[in-house]
């Protein structure tokens, strides 16, 4: 039988880690060899694993089954530390995501309503044509201080592009060759018949008319600007 000894092995403490390494690595033969002078004089300081009895080997071999347990219980436990907090960091980044949306969605839902309210605002404090005292000629200053009592005050610009395209603000235009007629030049002339008798001759009642028709038909007088732009007409 070969003599395995173990280096520095405490027969009173069975359970040292250092010791159960020594002998796996003299029985593997992975120890770094030695010379003979050091190898001899180790050898006089060993006590034999022959020697050590049947129980202590047990308890040998049990301390090292035990740290390689705790071993793994540490990296399994660092594992899951490191698994609760990249799960914590993901849910942290949702929930940032989330609340910014909120708020994105509160600033857009209040920025609606404040339009609206500017509108709601606006279109009350409009007056009717039939506010507006008949007489017999309008200068053109005169024609836009009414339509800015008349159009909505976010939309007014927008009705005053295509008023100053189409007639330059002329209450009395007319298109020989087509027909149409007045501010907004309606085609023909007699439609805004529906605004009121006094069609020809009241910029307020043409006003009325144009207001109506840019709303039924684009949406509003912006939305009517933004199709002449792009044809021309509309």
């Amino acid at each position: 039988m070969s003599r395995i000894s173990v280096r520095g092995f405490a027969v009173a403490s069975a359970t040292a880690v250092t010791t159960v390494g020594a002998v796996v690595g003299v029985a593997s033969g992975s120890t770094p060899a030695a010379d003979d002078n050091n190898f001899e004089a180790t050898a006089a300081d060993t006590t034999l694993l022959a020697d050590i009895p049947a129980g202590q080997q047990a308890q040998v071999q049990t301390a090292s089954l035990t740290q390689q347990a705790d071993a793994q219980a540490s990296a399994a436990d660092s594992a899951a530390k490191k698994s609760v907090e990249e799960a914590a960091r993901i849910q942290a980044a949702k929930d940032a995501k989330s609340k910014k949306a909120a708020a994105e969605d509160r600033l857009e839902k209040e920025r609606q309503e404040k339009k609206e309210r500017a509108e709601r605002a606006s279109r009350s404090s409009v007056r009717s044509a039939s506010a507006f005292a008949t007489q017999s000629s309008y200068t053109v200053a005169e024609v836009q201080a009414m339509a800015r009592q008349m159009v909505p005050g976010d939309q007014f610009q927008c009705f005053s592009n295509i008023v100053s395209h189409e007639s330059t603000w002329n209450y009395r235009a007319s298109n020989p060759s087509s027909g149409a007629y007045g501010l907004v030049q309606a085609l023909p002339g007699s439609k805004m018949s529906s605004a009121g008798a006094d069609w020809q001759t009241n910029p307020a009642t043409q006003i009325k008319w144009g207001l109506s028709y840019m709303d039924g038909r684009y949406g509003s007088p912006c939305g009517a600007w933004s199709f002449w732009q792009a044809n021309r007409w509309y």
